[in-house]
């Protein structure tokens, strides 16, 4: 070994007896620094890697959902534990919330609940020999007990089904197992990565980081009602990823299973690996992390005639640290459906989060083309495939009560307002209001943000 060389050559300086006695103590010196930085070193080769979990040359912050890049410079919530060869960390959020939609009561859409949406994350890294990164990730959600089959109210959500029909002005509730996954990662040099990821379920490389793990979102309790336009896929029964990074570029491909999940939330779909999509992601400085996507998505829905869609997304995320405790961090996504012949739609998110010691302010602007499909609207008096423009405005404001233990209890109330078309408004009413009050339970920061 290293070490041993360095001690065995140092023993022989000492003992060579044509060096004067100063010489002597300088070639020690010398040799004993040489031995401490090799002992360093081997010891960090063994030690548990504090990086990203798909690259060593890379900082923790800019981890994600899925292998999605989020910037060096966002906070990090959670908790962090140690053994002698792994690294762990744990991250979670539960609501515990009233949600009234549509609070006037004008339309015939809406509807209240109490309720607690929640998901919970753990994973573990370490490495494999010199150049191997190995790493395991587990994403849970209690939504089936929590909030039921049926979901929670969200006006103008679609997507996924319940006792055999399409849930509408509702968001489903998310898979008990929403992530199993592993991944390798092999260093190939400083400035490069080959790595390969596979789930069931997992993510693939569609879309920006999901909105349950970006920072801009994780203080809003619902779903963004373009969901299904942007980042739906962040639960996929099969999903198969190989990506290589250079620098601050990444390039990556997946095959998955196209079809959404079922409604028998506690199971396993079957994979079929029907699906394929490409990603290139770059990160120009530690504010930014910049994406864009395209997927052919096979047989997407459960219910129905078959429907393959394909997918384009692309999304700006940033975050900006103003002070020791204090972020603004904001996302701009942008997500495309096209089914060819049969419809297509657009869908625009703008949100933004701005955290001040214990209190955060936050805001989402949306945009969706919604079908009369989609709404479950009745085709003969709305017509087939028409397609209506939703807008909503999301503003909420959250306070910490309490940190104790490392964890975050808040108080925080939420109001939305939507633009609805007119040919809606005997459904929804001219522009409904919603009104959610909550407690939040959530990991402190973990991380200030890195720099580089």
């Amino acid at each position: 070994m290293k070490t041993n060389r360095i001690f065995l050559t140092a023993a022989l300086l000492l003992a060579a007896g044509s060096l004067t006695a100063q010489h002597m103590h300088h070639q020690a010196d010398s040799a004993g620094h040489e031995a401490d930085s090799a002992g360093h070193q081997e010891a960090e080769m063994h030690s548990p890697p504090m990086s990203h979990s798909f690259s060593e040359s890379l900082p923790m912050n800019r981890n994600g959902s899925g292998t999605g890049w989020l910037p060096d410079a966002a906070p990090m919530y959670g908790y962090m534990l140690h053994t002698k060869k792994w690294m762990y960390m744990f991250h979670g959020n539960v609501f515990l919330r009233y949600n009234n939609q549509d609070i006037g009561n004008e339309g015939s859409r809406g509807g209240d609940k109490i309720d607690a949406p929640n998901w919970f994350m753990g994973m573990g890294q370490t490495r494999l020999g010199k150049r191997g990164l190995f790493r395991f990730s587990a994403m849970l959600s209690l939504d089936p007990l929590t909030v039921g089959g049926e979901g929670y109210p969200l006006l103008f959500q679609s997507g996924e089904t319940w006792n055999g029909e399409p849930l509408v002005d509702r968001q489903h509730p998310h898979d008990l197992f929403s992530e199993l996954s592993v991944a390798y990662t092999y260093k190939v040099s400083d400035d490069a990565d080959a790595f390969a990821y596979l789930g069931y379920p997992g993510e693939p490389a569609l879309g920006p980081v999901a909105f349950m793990h970006r920072v801009s979102s994780l203080p809003n309790p619902d779903a963004p009602i373009g969901h299904h336009w942007q980042d739906a896929t962040h639960i996929t029964f099969g999903v198969g990823t190989l990506g290589f990074r250079y620098k601050d570029f990444k390039l990556e491909g997946s095959v998955f299973t196209g079809r959404e999940p079922d409604e028998e939330r506690y199971g396993f779909d079957r994979p079929r690996f029907d699906s394929w999509s490409a990603r290139l992601s770059y990160n120009p400085s530690p504010s930014w992390a910049l994406q864009v996507s395209q997927a052919r998505v096979k047989d997407v829905h459960e219910l129905g005639p078959r429907e393959d869609v394909n997918k384009t997304t692309a999304s700006v995320i940033h975050a900006l640290r103003l002070g020791s405790e204090t972020f603004l961090n904001s996302a701009a996504v942008w997500g495309y459906n096209d089914a060819e012949s049969h419809h297509k739609q657009h869908s625009l998110l703008l949100e933004t989060a701005l955290s001040l010691r214990s209190t955060t302010i936050y805001g989402k602007y949306e945009w969706v083309e919604k079908l009369t499909e989609d709404l479950v609207l009745d085709e003969e008096h709305y017509g087939h495939g028409t397609v209506f423009p939703v807008n909503a405005v999301h503003l909420g404001v959250q306070q910490r009560l309490l940190n104790a233990f490392k964890t975050n209890l808040a108080l925080g109330v939420q109001g939305s307002w939507y633009g609805v078309d007119d040919q809606l408004q005997d459904l929804y009413g001219s522009n409904p209001l919603a009104l959610q009050v909550y407690l939040r339970i959530y990991p402190g920061m973990m991380s200030q943000g890195a720099k580089r």
